[in-house]
């Protein structure tokens, strides 16, 4: 099926305003994009982070009267542009460009789709969904790796915004005695369960709202793949879910930021030296 895009340029103030404009006008999808394309990492759940120059995207029928729709929205007094798109399969395409990917030594993430490259290795079984984290951004990679390093045998390890529950079907499936997964958004929350179900350690798994933690509990073992910001607010939760001489292991953070995170965690852990990956770090330690 073919398609019109409809792109107009505008100020963050603007966009959200515009975007229900483009709905209400019958867009199929709006979607928002940097106008000089610097990157806006994830959000937090329930925010929406928009550019200073932010140009929104409306996607329409190819049959849509471009006459009427400038009409409809008053278009000459924003910049904009049509543009006609290619018809193409877009999710299959996307699913084409998805292959297994190799952590470590042991692991694999594996679409459903693809054939497994070894048998024999520990392979995550993992389609995305409602939430981040199939393993192609560097922060997950960064975090798939560490985990495969270490010995989770008999160990409980929690996942600090579980996400898509990538991290703890992970360390379950590398001989985490128990895992925990914990996020602020239900949707979340859902993901994992979905993706646990898929890999048949939904029984083994336990998922909870940060609302909900059980009292008491503390981790041999911790991973938070964030962001900065939240890693420093909540080094006071994080710090009392791990036990003495527990493992910390954190990322979703730019190589800039690293000191500012360390040093917020440095007082209640020995940490490692941090482990870069493009512009992205890892940070791991030691519970004093």
């Amino acid at each position: 099926m073919p398609w019109i895009q409809l792109k107009i340029n505008t100020t963050s103030d603007l966009a959200e305003p515009i975007s229900e404009l483009l709905e209400e006008s019958g867009a199929l999808s709006v979607t928002f994009q940097d106008t000089y394309d610097t990157p806006v990492y994830e959000p937090l759940p329930g925010e929406t982070k928009l550019w200073g120059n932010t140009d929104v995207i409306g996607l329409y029928d190819a049959q849509t009267d471009l006459d009427e729709l400038k009409a409809i929205l008053n278009l000459d007094q924003y910049s904009y542009k049509f543009e006609q798109l290619e018809d193409k399969d877009w999710e299959r395409e996307w699913m084409d460009n998805f292959h297994p990917m190799q952590f470590g030594q042991r692991l694999w993430i594996c679409p459903s789709w693809r054939p497994v490259p070894d048998p024999n290795a520990i392979n995550v079984m993992l389609d995305p969904g409602l939430a981040f984290g199939t393993g192609t951004h560097p922060t997950t990679a960064l975090c798939l790796k560490w985990l495969d390093s270490l010995d989770l045998k008999d160990k409980l390890v929690i996942d600090y915004g579980c996400g898509s529950g990538i991290l703890a079907i992970a360390a379950l499936k590398l001989g985490a005695k128990r895992v925990i997964g914990i996020d602020i958004d239900p949707q979340a929350i859902q993901a994992s369960r979905d993706n646990a179900e898929r890999n048949n350690v939904n029984h083994d798994i336990e998922l909870y709202l940060t609302e909900d933690i059980p009292d008491n509990l503390q981790a041999d073992v911790l991973v938070a793949n964030i962001l900065a910001g939240p890693l420093k607010e909540l080094e006071p939760n994080i710090n009392s879910l791990i036990k003495p001489a527990g493992l910390l292991g954190l990322s979703g953070i730019l190589t800039s930021q690293s000191q500012s995170v360390c040093t917020a965690y440095q007082p209640h852990f020995d940490l490692d030296p941090v482990a870069e990956q493009e512009e992205w770090c890892r940070i791991t330690g030691k519970k004093k």
